[in-house]
């Protein structure tokens, strides 16, 4: 198991109020659990429902992706450590511990596409 990223919110977020939310952003619920997306012709795992939503990207990409979900959703992207990512301006964000890291630009992610992390 990878490094998780959960979609917080306020209020807890029903399965019926999850699948009618994700379709107008872009998103695709496949069997009962994973949340997907489409990139060059192909179809690829964002998230999965576990009662709340979870993701372990293996991209920026991944991450970018989990970040317009939870912005769809009405919530905010953190970390296992309790770190935030935010969208500032365009560019995808990483506070935490009082500091703020860039990721990079928004739009630039999304158009590179889900290339893996290299090790």
């Amino acid at each position: 198991m990878g490094y998780e990223l959960r979609v917080v919110r306020e209020s807890p977020l029903a399965f019926a109020e999850l699948a009618k939310a994700i379709a107008p952003a872009g998103f695709e619920l496949r069997g009962s659990e994973e949340i997907v997306t489409g990139h060059g012709g192909g179809t690829h795992a964002v998230a999965r429902w576990q009662g709340q939503l979870v993701g372990e990207p293996g991209s920026d990409w991944q991450v970018a992706q989990l970040l317009r979900l939870s912005t769809a959703l009405g919530g905010r992207l953190v970390g296992e450590d309790g770190e935030e990512y935010l969208l500032n301006d365009g560019v995808i964000e990483v506070s935490a511990a009082g500091g703020v890291v860039a990721i990079g630009k928004f739009e630039e992610i999304i158009d590179a596409g889900p290339a893996a992390w290299s090790p």
